[in-house]
């Protein structure tokens, strides 16, 4: 049995992936004026780090199971922690946006390594309490990332001011990897080699289908956004008959495109798309809208977030026992909740004059962030029950892929319609509020259908799953 030491170095390996993915909405806006950034650019600050990591997340974990947990648990914490510095030293938007691209790919590294640890270290009674653990852990990440995240922008550490955020994950980062050997070393006797050319073609793919709708609106839609376009199709084309050969020809492909033939699984990974594209977005423009709009302080940003964390930290212990009571369906309400959480948000932004009023969105963060919890948490349980328990692994390396790219793409798609709005009207700083609440009112729309279209979708395969176990 590994020791306390053990599990806390493992726990935090997971928390500090999750922190870096939040501690940069509510910094955001302080990023954006240092460098003199662009929409685009902050787009690819979050977007590129969330899509690294999710592409390569299957490669990380069959790394790990080759060449050792531990081993690549340490890899992936030092290289955190070096591009963590690299991100705090980073010259101009563009060499942010490369390091926080590498940074997501160590995190791809890291963050598998915990779940599979997790699993093989324990017996059944200390792994229940042990991934207990590491969603409590997760959502304290989440509350942190928002709260601290603010109080180390504003009090300018040293200095720094932003950079802060980055360069305190290299001393923690460097410590926790020489702890790590507390970690006893696992490996898969019948490990699955990795898929390089089809990692390469699905990041290759995706990125070109990312860059042209991260600039093309700041652009005015040039034609090299439509050759990117056609380029991405043709290599995400490239990739599925890779990925189909490979599988056909005995090999070991990404992701088993047998997976698709199950139509509860195949809606269900769009609905995790869907519903994740909402929550980076929305965080990204509220912190825009609070900071830039209204003028709060990082900090006061980062405790305005936090409320919705709370929500999203009770739902998600309330929602195994509602499932297990209503059923599926509870997600579906879920998903619901989550909109109505969003528009309360729009009707109370728009409505507010200036800074002193802000307080009358908390109920509205609170509303959403419960709703948000409901959808989000057992979501990821159905869509993997419709898969053979043979298949679990790679269908929730695959879903969890789905969590991050589309969290990548709701930052690229909201943006579109947060930066046009934006742009249609100048001003006084005194017209800023007004300004930016329009823009968030109009690109958070995209969220509400996307959620209402994704509880219908979830309803639909929810009855699917029941008419299953009765068959």
């Amino acid at each position: 049995m590994p020791s306390a030491l053990a599990l806390a170095i493992l726990l935090f390996g997971g928390f500090i992936t999750v922190f870096d993915l939040f501690v940069v909405n509510v910094a955001i806006p302080t990023i954006q004026r240092d460098l003199e950034a662009d929409f685009a650019d902050i787009g690819f600050v979050i977007a590129g780090y969330e899509l690294a990591f999710g592409v390569l997340l299957i490669a990380g974990g069959r790394l790990g199971d080759i060449h050792g947990r531990r081993r690549l648990f340490v890899l992936g914490m030092l290289g955190f922690a070096l591009t963590s510095f690299l991100c705090g030293v980073a010259p101009d938007a563009n060499a942010l946006i490369g390091a926080r691209f590498l940074q997501g790919a160590t995190a791809a590294l890291l963050f598998p390594q915990v779940y599979a640890l997790l699993r093989v270290l324990y017996d059944d009674a200390e792994r229940r309490r042990a991934f207990g653990l590491l969603g409590m852990t997760l959502g304290l990440a989440a509350i942190a990332g928002q709260v601290l995240g603010g109080l180390i922008v504003e009090s300018d550490l040293l200095g720094l001011g932003w950079r802060a955020v980055f360069l305190i994950n290299l001393p923690i980062g460097a410590i926790a990897a020489v702890l790590a050997r507390t970690i006893p070393e696992s490996q898969a006797p019948d490990a699955i080699a990795v898929d390089w050319p089809g990692f390469g073609l699905a990041t290759a793919g995706l990125v070109l289908l990312l860059l042209p709708l991260l600039e093309g609106s700041n652009a005015g839609w040039p034609a090299w956004i439509w050759g990117s376009f056609a380029a991405s199709a043709l290599l995400l084309a490239a990739f599925i008959r890779w990925e189909r050969h490979a599988g056909t020809q005995g090999g070991h492909p990404a992701i088993d495109l047998g997976l698709f033939r199950n139509a509860g699984f195949s809606i269900g990974a769009v609905v995790v798309l869907l519903i994740y594209s909402t929550a980076t977005s929305l965080f990204m423009c509220f912190a825009l809208l609070v900071q830039s709009g209204f003028g709060l302080t990082p900090f006061e940003a980062g405790t305005l977030f936090a409320p919705a964390s709370v929500g999203f930290v009770a739902a998600s212990l309330l929602a195994p026992r509602l499932v297990a009571r209503w059923g599926h369906l509870v997600i579906a309400g879920g998903a619901l909740i989550y909109a109505a959480g969003i528009v309360w948000l729009i009707a109370a932004a728009t409505t507010l004059v200036n800074r002193t009023d802000v307080d009358v969105l908390l109920p509205a963060l609170v509303l959403f962030g419960f709703g948000q919890g409901l959808s989000m948490t057992p979501l990821l349980n159905l869509v993997i029950g419709f898969v053979e328990e043979r298949h679990a692994g790679m269908a929730a390396g695959f879903i969890s892929t789905m969590q991050q790219v589309g969290g990548a793409f709701g930052v690229a798609i909201v943006g579109i319609f947060f930066v046009d709005i934006l742009g249609r009207q100048t001003g006084t700083a005194a017209m800023d509020a007004s300004r930016y609440a329009e823009a968030f009112a109009g690109a958070m729309l995209y969220n509400v259908i996307v959620l209402v279209v994704a509880a219908v979708l979830i309803a639909w395969i929810s009855a699917r799953s029941v008419s299953g176990r009765q068959g």
